[in-house]
């Protein structure tokens, strides 16, 4: 629709300057039209008089006259109205909103899916936990939000990739072997001082007991050796585990990328050796630095210390550079809330690379705040006390748990009740999401049983959906495509959700006001259409987010 009105003013404006009305000559790139929040004003809304006062010189309401008796007599329109400043108003007739409906049952499982972000390539990289302990719910809403913010690129028409980084490199692996090995010291007998730093769930005891059983005990090897030994084990079963856990969830990765890969492989030494030849690093007090300062980073920093270690940030750089050589056009990462002062430094280094600092997103995760029987529950892989999101998602379901992570903006903090999530009744968003598309399913049961045939193109009398209630289902149809685009281009999947549960309340008014199935077929056959549209939105934003359209509840 808006297309199509865009056509219709642009035509509007160069009449306007062929016969003299207006003077300028200028066409902006693009008609601005906005959906007013109040329906009364209109279906759409443009600022476009007032864009073009500076170059005619003209007060916009008089620009706005002038274009809007150009207008006059527009097949698309049913009334045009000047308001406030300058905007001009738009009602469209009912018979535009209707051919909404035959391009839904048309494209069917297509609806709502473009190819605005053709020939583009983007990386998504979520997760990304520590392989040294099984996921938590924490983990859980950035699992959902990156599978989501994939999954709407996807539908925009990007090239996309998932990508998992497994962070098995550093002090925490270690920490984790040295765990493992004190456990599996007590089984064989022996009296340990556990340190406090040490990861003290029951699962490392777990890995200590399966490891003994598995590989036999450690008495022939150095200490350090078998912390390795221990810590390699470690990852292997605690990444099955995730693995496991993020496929009961629906979410699969395309790619898994070791950060010891990169050092085993000398790919960090020979990305650093690239910042050096780009003149990009120096060397200070015996250390390696980064000139992030240079590119509006707060101070410069360090990529291998004075004791010829080399820092987080390092692989960081070196695995970030890697991603951009593999020839993404976009790289968005999906990282908890507490790593936001770590963002400006990884853009300088992507502006002193040569590269756009906005080709890097980063997606901020708040945190969960989990509620049963008005107690929080604690998080810490050290401490133990922890829900893990397998016990979540067995508790309250896959769908649930993934509609309630994306039912607030990822970077606010959310309240997951438990038990409101279990509901099956009107009060759980998600119910009542899929409610609605069950709800269809029955209506077609029903029409079947009654010996009404399936519909058929060019068999609807759209003349008979005269309610208003009619009218603004369809509207609210029409606005699905650009639901999607807009949440792909701004990596924002809540509004699918919130869509979603705008579209449900609207068809669970019309169900509990009107019978679809009624005495007269024409009205039956468009209504039966009407519904049909909605279950086929409803079906497509639910899997197009990873849940399921169930047809009986």
């Amino acid at each position: 629709m808006k297309d199509q009105l865009r056509l219709a003013i642009r035509a509007a404006l160069k009449q306007c300057y062929t016969d003299g009305s207006l003077t300028s000559g200028e066409f902006p790139k693009e008609v601005q039209l906005e959906i007013p929040k109040n329906s009364e004003h209109g279906d759409f809304s443009t600022n476009l008089a007032m864009t073009l006062a500076k170059p005619e010189r003209k007060a916009p309401r008089k620009i706005a006259e002038t274009l809007v008796a150009a207008l006059q007599g527009n097949s698309l329109c049913d009334k045009i109205e000047i308001a406030g400043p300058g905007f001009i108003n738009f009602r469209l007739i009912a018979t535009c909103w209707y051919k909404v409906l035959d391009q839904i049952m048309q494209q069917d499982e297509t609806y709502g899916y473009s190819q605005v972000g053709a020939g583009k390539k983007i990386q998504v990289e979520f997760v990304s936990a520590n392989p040294t302990g099984p996921l938590h719910i924490g983990h859980g809403r950035g699992a959902v939000v990156g599978d989501a913010v994939a999954a709407v690129l996807q539908a925009a028409g990007f090239e996309v990739q998932r990508e998992y980084y497994i962070n098995d490199a550093g002090n925490q692996i270690l920490t984790l072997g040295r765990s493992i090995l004190l456990r599996l010291r007590e089984l064989q007998g022996e009296i340990v001082e556990f340190p406090e730093d040490g990861y003290q769930a029951a699962y490392i005891v777990d890995l200590a007991a399966k490891y003994r059983s598995e590989q036999g005990e450690l008495n022939d090897v150095t200490e350090a050796e078998a912390i390795e030994l221990c810590s390699r084990f470690g990852i292997v079963e605690i990444l099955k585990w995730i693995e496991a856990d993020l496929k009961s969830f629906g979410i699969h990765f395309d790619h898994w990328f070791s950060e010891q890969n990169l050092y085993d492989q000398g790919m960090v030494d020979q990305e650093l050796l690239k910042l050096k030849e780009k003149g990009l690093s120096f060397e200070e007090d015996g250390a390696l630095w980064l000139r992030t300062t240079d590119y509006g980073d707060d101070k410069d920093r360090v990529l291998i210390k004075s004791d010829g270690s080399y820092t987080y940030f390092a692989s960081d750089v070196a695995y970030h550079m890697e991603k951009f050589d593999r020839g993404f056009d976009q790289v968005i990462d999906v990282w908890g809330a507490d790593h936001h002062g770590y963002i400006p430094r990884m853009k300088a280094m992507l502006a002193g690379l040569g590269h756009p600092p906005e080709a890097l997103e980063v997606l901020l995760i708040q945190m969960v705040n989990l509620h049963r029987d008005g107690q929080p529950y604690i998080m810490g892989k050290r401490s133990g006390n922890f829900i893990t999101l397998k016990e979540v998602i067995d508790e309250v379901g896959r769908d649930a748990c993934r509609f309630f992570f994306l039912m607030r903006r990822c970077d606010s903090q959310l309240d997951f009740d438990l038990e409101l999530a279990k509901q099956q009744s009107s009060d759980n968003p998600v119910y009542y999401v899929q409610y609605a598309h069950a709800r269809v399913c029955s209506i077609n049961r029903n029409a079947a049983e009654s010996g009404i045939e399936p519909l058929q193109p060019g068999q609807i009398d759209y003349n008979r959906l005269e309610l208003t209630e009619e009218l603004a289902l369809v509207k609210q149809l029409a606005r699905f495509p650009e639901t999607v685009v807009g949440a792909a281009l701004s990596y924002e999947p809540h509004r699918i959700i919130f869509y979603l549960q705008d579209l449900a309340a609207q068809f669970h008014s019309y169900y509990n006001r009107h019978r679809v199935l009624v005495d007269d077929p024409a009205t039956t056959r468009a209504r039966l259409c009407l519904v049909n549209s909605v279950r086929i939105v409803l079906a497509n934003a639910l899997q197009m987010l990873g849940m399921s359209a169930p047809e009986r509840m």
